[in-house]
Formats: C-alpha cells, structure tokens, sequence
C-alpha cells in the first residue's frame, strides 16, 4: 500500500538517480527520425559556475524541464545541453577572496601559472554546487553531455572564431570608451554595471568665451571630469548661441582654449542648453567628440586617479577629492553660478560596489553591426520568433542601433586572446604559438621574440557560441547534424541583448543557419506584492528551503502555474503550500483507487464502455488532454498547469471518485470490474499529463501502484514513466455521457450553492421537487436518485408541477430544482444576518475605494501596501455580490 502521506524527501533523490541509471535522460539518437521535428534541443542558459540555484533558475529550469520532458514523452530525439559558465570577473573574485583567507599570497604575488591553477582547483572542488542543487529540482538534462565555457572542445571552438572572425576584418583594435572597474581593474560589460538611484548635485560653472567679458554657463554632476572638456556644444537651431558657434572659451583652472561646436546632441530645453564635452569620460561626449573632431583627453589612470594630462598641483589625486577641490576653486574665481540639489543614477560595478569610469583605452572590438544585419533579417522573414511576440521590438531597437563590441577584459581566468605582439607592436592573432612564431617569422624575415596579449575575452564571447560549440563544432558531429538548429531557447529579458542576440549573430555566421526556431522570454519572479526581489530589501526567497519543506514538484508547479505569457511571478510561500497539498490529494485519491483495487494496466477497451461515468470520464481525460498539448506547445505553461489541475482536483477527485464510491459498494461484479479498469486507466493517463510539471510524485506512483502480471499479480513497470508514451486520444467524446454527468455536477454544485449562500447547517436535510421535468430529466433524476441525495444531503426527491412555498429555486433547464427550506432556517433572523453583514462589507468597500481613489495615498504609499488594498477591495467586492445573492434568494422564500 502506498504511504497515508506524500513525503517527497523520502523518494526525491531516490527517484532522481534511477532515471540517470537508466538513462533516462541521454540524448535521442534513433536514426530513423532524420526530419527536424523529430528532433528536440535546448541548450541550458548556462549558469555561472560560481553561482547558487536562486528563483529565477528554479522558474526558467522548471519551463525548460517541462518542454523536454513533454517532447520526450511525444517520442522526439531530446537533448537537454547542460553546461557552465567560467564568470570570469565573478569566479576570479572568489578565488582571490579564498586566497587572502588562507592568508596565501595574492594573484599577482603568484603570478599568472600559479594563480590560474588555483582556480582550477576551485572549479573542480566547488565549481559543482549549482549543478546539483539542479537536479535537485529534478532537471532532466543529459549530464553525460555536460560542458564547461573553457573545456577543450570549447575552448578550440573559442580560438577558431576569434581567429577567423580577425582574418575577415570583423574583430580589431581600436581605443574607444569602456565602463571602466577603477577596482577590479578591467572594463566590464554593461550587464555588470548597476545602476543606482542617487541624491547629488549639478554644479552650473561659468566658462569664460575668449576675446570678451561673457561666460558660457554648463552644468555637471560630475565637476573633475572638467579638467579633460575639449568643447561646449550647443544645439545648431539654438539662436542664444548662434553667433557663438566657432568662437573658443577659456577653460578654468586649465587654461586650456576650447571650441564651442553645434551639434544635435544638447537639448535647448535643458539647463542652459549649452553642454560641455568630455569626450574621454562620457559615452554621448565620445559621440559629439567623434563628429565634431574634438580632443580626446584622458585624465584618469586605470584607478581613477587623475594623471599627467591635469594640472600638476590635481595630479595624482583620487576623482571625488579632486571633485571638492575642483568645485572650491571654481567658487574662489567667481565662476559657480549656483549649485543644485539633483537626482541621479550613477553606475557602480555589481561586484566591485564602487562607482563605475568611462574611460578611453585600447580594447579588442567585434563589429557587430555587420554581423547584426542577418540577425535582424531572421526575426523579421520569422525563421527565429520570440514568445510573447512583443520582445522582439526590444531585440529590434538594440539590434539596429548597436554598437562596436569590446571583448577584452582585463583579467587572468578566462579565454587569452590569441592575439601575440612583436618587437614593433605588430599583432599576430593564430590559434596557437607555433602558428602565431610562422607568421611573425615570415613577416620579419627572420625569428623574433613575440609576447602574447595579457588580456581574456569577454565571457559573454564563448557564451555567443554556446549554441553549437556544445554540440561539437568546429567537428562535424552526429549531434550538429541532428539537433543544430535547436528547437528553444528560454532565457530572461535582461539578456536579450548580451546573450540572445550575439548567438544569433555567431550562429547565422558559422553555421549559416539560425540558432534556434524560438526564443521564449520568460517573466520576472517577484515577492508576493510584486516587488523585484534583493537582498537589500530582505525579501529574496530561497528556492532550496521551499524544496527541504514541500518537495520540488510543489515549486516547479508553482513556478509553471504562475508563469503566465507577460506577466511577472509573484511569488509567495502559500501557494507553493497550496501545491504541495494538490499532490497530496492526488496521492490519496490513488490510495482510494489501490484500496479499491484499481491498480495496474488492466485490460479495458475506453471506447465501449458501458457506464455512464466512465464514457464521460474518458472522454474528459482526451479534452483535458488536448487542451494541455495545445497549451504547452503555445509556451502556455500556465494554461497547462490551470488544466491538469482543475482535472484533478475538480474533474477526477471531486467527482468521479465521488461517483464511483456507490459502484464499489453495491454495483454489480461487471460495473465494479469495469471501473476498477477506467479508474486505473484515468490514473495512469493523469500521471503522464502531469508528469512534466511533478515528474518525482508522479514516477513513484507510477512505479509503486505497478501493473498487472499473471493472474492478477501486481509487479513493477517495464517501463519508467519517463519514457512513457503521451497521451494522444481521439473518439473517446460520449456526447451522450457528457450531458448527463455535466447535469448531474450542476444541480449537485447548484444546491450546494444554495445551501451555503441560505447557511443551512451542514448535517440538515431537506426534500427537492423537481418541478416541470421533462422525460430526459426525470430519467437522469432517477437514474442518480442516490448520488443526488447522498452528495446534496437531501431527504428525499420527488416530482410536481407547482414549487412549493418556502423553497429556494434552482433552474435546471426546461426544470426548477426546488429545496425546501421550511423549518430548516429561520427566514427573519438569516435576513438580519445578511444586512448587518452586507452593511459592515459596505463600509470597508467605501474606505477601501477612497483610499485608492486619493491621490495623496497613491504617490506615498508603498507599492506593496496598494498592490495589498486593492486585493482586499477585490475580496470585499466579491463578498458583497455573494451576500446580495442570497438576500435575493431570501426573497424567494417569501
């Protein structure tokens, strides 16, 4: 017998390691399904491999785990990719801070050899924790497969492109802005940038205009990066500053000359309209700089502090300090107009927490303008399509105006650029040493001494690749050809533009084919009042504790059934309760079938049936059916999870078992039989269809109710319900059947109704006249007389043609359904009840809707405290319908 209880940390891991002994989840390779939609592939968005499982991978694993076990199930070749990310920035951190910990010396004291060998040691030792917390939520990846961003093969595949992508002029050098990590010492991408919310100042400085006694005012957040301005733009259409277009100012403190250029970029509204151009230190300034031919002037070192090119009484000084010196000299020559409190959003480094620096280096850049062109051309012809479709206009609008992508990182841990100098400054870029020393020796004429870049690629590079580097190339594999391209990529919004859209670009380039048919953008998870989840506010939810506490199948039904298409996850503790008790209920309504013997694959034809509740059964299993293939191939996971669920708890649970309990209590030998066949059918078709979303639950029941051998003998499957076979039914729809038992669910659901909404006392029973009934409804009434009074609690039924005084009416087509309620209730008392409830239900609406109708409440209070209020005005709302609905009722009684 099966347990009383579901307790999911008996069976999970226990679970888990038989399907990866069977090899459950091992890439198809049946040869004979060579057509693309035989094949099914998605490659993992691979996580850093210094990271931990939070709710955002427990949301977008669950999806893709549903897709790949769904298609398993239809047949199809499945691969699941599974793999890491080396994070270089990220990784390189921790084995710094590891280092220093251990008091062992520091990455540069050990040098480059030494320091890279100890994060291969960290990576082997710990690099495995978010793989397993992974399986842990029961992801059906092919783990044979795994890889790793700097493994061999993909470390060859990095190499090859690189290489081939600088021979065809689309990677070079070039001295640009970066965001610059004054700590960490390396440009970082803006992905790693955090932009935070900042009380400042705008400081309004006087430029003095050579040749008068005028000033030109400009006004800056940042007042040190003054000592590099090499312009003041103003907007051409601007008539203020017409006649000053072409003149010079005088820079304080400098005393450099400056021009004064027209340009598009200052907006005329703004301040004064008169803009200073920093083009070393400022992105939009390097643009204007770029058009109007201005100088560059680099004023920081790589520390931020200033450099050579300042003053010499600022050189050497750290920027905010140099920043308060600056502003006080201006203010002592007369040339601070006035200061300005100021929101503004400033850039620190997510991991380095300090404030990040344009700054003007020499970097390796991809042109990704060109290579963006095809991309955008397969969005558009459809070849790739995004789900919800509205986020390609965000692929689209990053995509047609992109920008040089620098690759080059300032680090140790990571891929070395290939890229080798010679005494000159020469570059050449090979795939190894020996063919970087054959091309510099040909060049020379003669041997000479190369020294490699010091610098890493971005890891954002081998992440462009991973789409067909996993799969074997630069080789020609079996697993290219049958799973490139593959079928879904599931990923998030904030890397649309790092992640989706560079693999478009790598993939349509080597493989002259797209990546992958769709892209479906997942949605944010949030707390339970819509707040982004951090950990500065405290309301970051840990997805591995909810595991220890209700089982993974709990939260990844929760993660799938709030996973609507545009619309982010407000995620709370109760619902994934609420799940865990849905399996609980399905494991119970199992228990009543084994106890009634309903185990095991019996021999039952579905399609000639002779009772009613189950031709209706069956034929509700093939809609539900339908609905949730439909749904999941839509990418509607929550429309799916609604439809499996409401199936079992409403239609399985609620109802048929509820039928059925009369059959095996006095039914004849053939009813019982037939129904111990249809109830273990049913099951058994409900534990593939929720398979996808409660794989653990559903393989234990599965594997432990068993199936029948000889002579009625139960044993264990053959076959894993893993691998079992999907449910595809047609003609099981008994027309016939459905109405009858889609009656019969009404008029018990509707007095139900009645009696709740008449609040009388549960152990009371009253007698129903079916009043007008027609010969079809007097033969349904007949024929489930006792289910009817059983589930109804009634007394007793009977026919008429006039309702009775005192009754509660409930219309049952051409018929009334009339319970009599004389005796049963007091009428006045119930009527008191009622209004003094709707009365105080009243009141809350009305202070509930002031408040939200008050603009003052809405601009001050928190966004959880509306979110809560308009909740319970919905609550209150509904209560004040249910409570005006029986007052009506009230009235029927006369």
């Amino acid at each position: 017998m099966l347990e009383k209880t579901y307790q999911p940390q008996d069976i999970e891991e226990r679970i888990y390691s038989s399907w990866e002994q069977s090899g459950a989840f091992a890439a198809g390779t049946d040869e004979n399904k060579k057509e693309r939609e035989d094949n099914f592939c998605i490659v993992i968005p691979p996580p850093n491999v210094t990271g931990s499982l939070h709710m955002g991978h427990a949301l977008n694993n669950s999806l893709q785990d549903v897709l790949i076990r769904f298609e398993r199930m239809r047949g199809k070749n499945v691969l699941w990719q599974a793999g890491t990310d080396h994070a270089g920035i990220a990784t390189q951190m921790v084995v710094e801070r590891q280092l220093a910990e251990q008091g062992l010396p520091g990455r540069r004291d050990l040098g480059r050899e030494k320091f890279l060998e100890k994060v291969w040691e960290w990576k082997e030792t710990s690099g495995g924790t978010i793989v397993n917390q992974l399986r842990r939520l029961g992801s059906s990846c092919d783990w044979s497969r795994e890889r790793f961003t700097m493994d061999e093969g993909l470390s060859k595949a990095v190499l090859k492109v690189f290489v081939d992508l600088y021979n065809e002029g689309l990677i070079y050098k070039d001295k640009r802005l970066v965001n610059w990590d004054p700590k960490l010492l390396t440009a970082i991408s803006d992905l790693e940038v955090e932009p935070r919310e900042t009380n400042g100042h705008m400081w309004h400085f006087k430029y003095p205009i050579e040749g008068t006694d005028q000033f030109i005012v400009v006004a800056t957040t940042r007042p040190e990066t003054m000592l590099g301005d090499t312009g003041v733009a103003v907007h051409p259409s601007d008539e203020r500053y017409k006649d000053l277009v072409g003149k010079q100012v005088r820079l304080p403190i400098t005393d450099r000359l400056i021009p004064i250029v027209a340009d598009e970029y200052p907006d005329p509204e703004q301040g004064s309209g008169a803009v200073k151009m920093t083009p070393a230190h400022d992105f939009n300034d390097f643009e204007v700089g770029r058009r109007q031919n201005l100088e560059m002037i680099n004023i920081f070192d790589q520390t931020a502090h200033l450099n050579e090119n300042v003053p010499e009484e600022y050189q050497g000084m750290e920027r905010f300090a140099a920043r308060k010196k600056i502003v006080a000299e201006m203010d002592s020559l007369g040339l601070l107009e006035k200061v300005e409190d100021h929101e503004l959003t400033v850039p620190y480094g997510d991991r380095s927490e300090v404030v990040i620096e344009p700054w003007l280096t020499d970097q390796w850049y991809v042109n990704a303008e060109v290579l963006a062109k095809p991309a955008i051309d397969a969005v558009k012809s459809g070849k790739t399509k995004f789900v919800p479709a509205n986020w390609d206009k965000t692929y689209f609008e990053w995509m047609n105006n992109i920008q040089p992508w620098c690759i080059s990182r300032q680090l140790w841990w990571g891929h070395q650029i290939p890229a080798w100098y010679g005494p000159d400054g020469k570059v050449f870029v090979a795939q190894s040493s020996d063919e970087a020393q054959a091309l510099a020796d040909k060049h020379y004429g003669e041997v000479k001494e190369l020294t490699r870049d010091e610098d890493v690629l971005d890891t954002w590079f081998s992440s462009a690749l991973w789409s067909f580097s996993t799969l074997g190339w630069p080789e020609k594999t079996p697993e290219l050809a049958r799973y490139y391209p593959t079928a879904t990529l599931s990923t998030a919004f904030d890397i649309i533009f790092f992640w989706v859209a560079r693999m478009m670009m790598m993939g349509i380039h080597f493989m002259d084919e797209v990546p992958f048919d769709t892209v479906y953008i997942h949605a944010l998870v949030r707390d339970e009042h819509g707040k982004k989840m951090s950990k500065s506010k405290g309301n970051v939810i840990d997805p591995l504790p909810l595991v220890d506490e209700y089982g993974a199948d709990a939260l990844r039904f929760t993660m799938a059934a709030m996973a609507a298409p545009g619309r982010d996850v407000s995620m709370s503790i109760e619902r994934v309760a609420g799940y865990r008790n849905f399996a609980t209920k399905l494991w119970n309504a199992a228990r009543f079938a084994e106890m009634n013997e309903c185990v095991g694959e019996r021999p039952v034809d579905v399609k000639s049936l002779d009772l009613t509740i189950n031709r209706w059964i069956v034929g509700e299993v093939e809609t539900a059916s339908k609905k949730i293939t439909t749904a999941i191939e839509n990418y509607r996971f929550n429309d799916a999870a609604s439809s499996i669920y409401h199936f079992i708890w409403n239609t399985y649970c609620d109802w048929y078992v509820e039928l059925s309990k009369p059959i095996f209590s006095s039914g004849t030998e053939a009813e019982i039989e037939e129904t111990r066949a249809v109830t273990a059918w049913v099951l058994d078709e409900m534990m593939k269809l929720l398979h996808p979303f409660m794989p653990f639950m559903t393989e234990e029941r599965w594997q432990r109710l068993g199936e029948l051998g000889v002579e009625g003998q139960r044993r264990e499957r053959s076959t894993m319900l893993i691998k079992a076979e999907w449910p595809t039914h047609e003609g099981l729809v008994d027309e016939a059947a459905s109405q009858e038992i889609s009656w019969l669910i009404k008029l018990i659901s509707d007095i139900r109704s009645a009696r709740s909404e008449m609040n009388v006392p549960a152990g009371a029973k009253m007698p129903l006249v079916m009043v007008s009934a027609n010969e079809q409804t007097t033969n349904w009434t007949n024929r489930h007389e006792n289910t009817i009074k059983h589930m109804a609690r009634l007394e007793d039924i009977s026919f008429g043609t006039e309702v009775p005084t005192g009754s509660v009416q409930v219309v049952m087509g051409e018929a009334i359904a009339a319970l009599s309620l004389k005796g049963v209730i007091d009428v006045g008392a119930e009527v008191a009840r009622l209004n003094k409830e709707l009365g105080k239900v009243s009141g809350e609406i009305k202070k509930l809707s002031g408040k939200l109708s008050n603009e003052q409440f809405l601009s001050k209070a928190p966004e959880d405290v509306i979110v809560e209020q308009k909740r319970r005005l919905a609550e209150e709302t509904e209560t004040k319908e249910q409570l005006e609905a029986a007052l009506e009722r009230m009235k029927e009684l006369g």
